[in-house]
């Protein structure tokens, strides 16, 4: 076998590392093209040639196996690495084709004759060839010179419009986003109007136990049902215009009156031991049909007693202190069967009706002075006078005038207490705080006529002797003797009443001819207020606050006119401590309608709300809740285990 001469080292340069050696005969070498551009090594050379011009894949250099192929006229002797040839027709219109078309200087051809391997075969451009020499038409923007392109740019300056209208761009946008996030915060902070929670409690206008409006489109304290033509009235006592603050119209069906499911009424759940009811109050019995409120009274079992009726109220949802109160009402069953009690009533926020400790020392006081009047019995326990508190008060009860406890949160409690809910004076001392009634209508029929009345009353402790209220002519005002008279019934150990008796619109009971009445009331607070009572959208009666002024011969000071802000309460019951009961004729399920409830107050001197900041109920309400959300407390000593404030007329501070 034949052997070509060994061939020489590859040439070198400063550019080029050393070939490395493979362990292979060396094949023939190709003659270098003049003035190569640096390659790295052969490995790199080659591995270039077989990846050429990728964007004409059918003219690719592509390595052989060195088995494959051997050189023309060596014999045997396998070459290290051969190029196929393109397709025949193929031309590659993005790369130069031969050394012709290039702009490289043409490589010298093979020293044997031969074409050189670029004419012979297809290459992709080899970036190696790339020298500073070559001039490209993008170099002068990657070389910038300001002398030689001052021509060019027009002497341009670096503050032109255009920079002007991107820096204002910047300018305005920054500037925006700091009104956004800076300025708008403040502007709005000391420009809106603050909300008003109309009368709603806490942050929202929720009311005072947490709870929001939860009818549709319905939120506020006026119903949007109320036509506009009751938004005012006339008062009255002056005739001044009073503005609606507060209505329902219970037009929405099927309300829900359980704990927490309306915004302002609630219904209880529990036995009205105090006057000795014979039914049960139930949530069931109370609910919203065609258009108006419902309250049914069933002779029924319901926790071991016979009958079911309903009660339900504002308390610490929505109070009002002074103004006018109306209700459309149709009484339940017939104006010629007595028994049932139906009314519409208020009472100060510091008492919850049916909650037995929460009334004991609170029910029904109105008071504001410091004297007998606060003390059990009306009694100095020194002395056990004055001599008229044994002597001039209730006949079934021995003459003694009051079996009351004593104002819990009277005016004489000791300075240092930190349970009187306030306020105080300048002096220091306390004002008096309680929970009085004032009563729209307690309804009645009277067993021996058979005719239909109401008793519309306010009730007061302390009491005077003989329950006697200075009913003269300047204090009362009867506005038709035919239709009403004053009540017979004044009062007893617990309580003394100022009540008149009106007759009521005959047709106007559910079980006849389902009318509707207007009752109401209007009064306004204090020593010099008074209160006028409403009976078929007619005044029927006016007291007025001198009425019950000071008593020296039970020595007491005068009860004004209800101060506490006041809730409103509807109820439908039956008890014997009421009046006589026809069980033979009452027929049931009977009910009560209401059409509606509004309340107006004087124009700019409206007052809504429960805790007023004259008159604040919720700390006191909220540091002795239970006495309020338990019926089972009858009372605040002996059941809740609390004690009276001391009171400085018979403690020591």
């Amino acid at each position: 076998m034949s052997h070509l001469p060994p061939a020489p080292p590859p040439r070198q340069n400063r550019f080029q590392a050393p070939m490395p050696s493979t362990g292979l005969p060396a094949g023939p070498r190709l003659a270098p093209a003049p003035n190569p551009a640096p390659i790295a090594n052969q490995a790199q050379r080659r591995m270039y040639m077989a990846g050429a011009n990728s964007s004409a894949t059918g003219s690719a250099a592509q390595l052989l196996n060195p088995s494959m192929r051997t050189l023309p006229g060596s014999g045997t002797e396998p070459i290290h690495a051969a190029l196929a040839q393109a397709p025949d027709g193929y031309t590659d219109e993005g790369s130069h084709t031969s050394l012709a078309d290039t702009p490289y200087p043409k490589h010298a051809e093979s020293s044997n004759g031969h074409e050189s391997l670029s004419e012979k075969y297809q290459f992709a451009s080899n970036p190696f060839a790339y020298g500073q020499g070559y001039a490209e038409p993008d170099d002068d923007l990657h070389t910038p010179d300001p002398k030689r392109d001052k021509r060019a740019d027009r002497g341009g300056s670096f503050f032109t419009s255009r920079g002007a209208v991107n820096l204002g761009c910047l300018f305005v946008l920054m500037l925006g986003i700091i009104l956004l996030f800076a300025g708008y915060p403040m502007i709005t902070y000391f420009t809106q109007n603050p909300l008003t929670t109309l009368g709603g409690y806490n942050l929202g206008g929720i009311n005072a136990t947490g709870q929001v409006p939860v009818m549709n489109g319905n939120f506020g304290l006026i119903d949007v049902d109320t036509p506009e033509s009751a938004y005012t009235l006339k008062s009255l006592d002056d005739g001044s215009e009073m503005e609606l603050v507060f209505s329902d119209e219970f037009n929405t069906e099927g309300r829900s009156f359980y704990p927490g499911d309306d915004p302002f009424w609630e219904a209880v759940d529990l036995h009205y031991w105090g006057t000795n009811n014979l039914e049960w109050y139930d949530p069931e019995a109370v609910t919203t049909s065609g258009g108006y409120l419902n309250i049914t009274m069933r002779k029924m079992r319901n926790h071991d007693l016979d009958y079911q009726g309903g009660l339900i109220s504002t308390w610490n949802k929505f109070c009002f202190t002074g103004g006018y109160i109306q209700a459309n009402v149709s009484l339940p069953g017939k104006s010629t069967v007595y028994g049932l009690w139906p009314a519409i009533w208020t009472m100060g926020n510091l008492g919850r009706m049916g909650y037995g400790a929460s009334l004991d020392g609170m029910w029904p006081y109105s008071y504001d002075s410091c004297d007998i009047g606060t003390l059990p019995n009306q009694t100095d326990p020194k002395t056990n006078g004055p001599p008229a508190v044994h002597t001039m008060g209730d006949k079934s009860n021995g003459n003694e005038l009051s079996y009351l406890p004593g104002q819990r949160l009277s005016a004489c409690t000791c300075a240092d207490d930190l349970t009187h809910p306030g306020p105080k004076r300048s002096d220091g001392s306390f004002v008096g705080r309680s929970a009085p009634e004032i009563d729209m209508f307690e309804a009645q029929v009277d067993s021996g006529t058979l005719i239909g009345h109401v008793s519309q009353s306010g009730q007061w402790a302390p009491f005077n002797h003989h329950y006697a209220w200075f009913n003269t002519t300047e204090n009362l005002q009867i506005y038709d003797d035919q239709v009403t008279q004053l009540n017979s019934y004044v009062g007893g150990v617990f309580q003394q009443s100022t009540s008149a008796v009106s007759v009521t619109d005959q047709k106007c009971y559910t079980q006849d001819d389902v009318c509707f009445s207007v009752y109401g009331f209007e009064y306004a607070p204090g020593n010099d207020g008074y209160i006028t009572w409403v009976n078929d959208n007619k005044p029927a009666w006016t007291i007025r606050g001198a009425g019950m002024a000071a008593d020296p011969i039970v020595e007491i000071g005068p009860r004004p006119v209800p101060q506490e802000p006041m809730y409103i309460i509807a109820n439908l019951g039956i008890s014997p401590n009421f009046g006589a009961i026809d069980f033979e004729h009452l027929i049931f399920p009977t009910w009560m309608l209401v059409d509606w409830i509004r309340v107006y107050q004087p124009k700019g001197k409206r007052n809504v709300g429960c805790d007023p900041e004259d008159f604040p109920t919720s700390p006191y309400i909220n540091q002795f809740i239970e006495a309020y959300t338990n019926p089972n407390l009858t009372t605040w000593v002996d059941d809740y285990k609390q004690v009276f404030p001391k009171n400085k007329l018979v403690d020591t501070c």
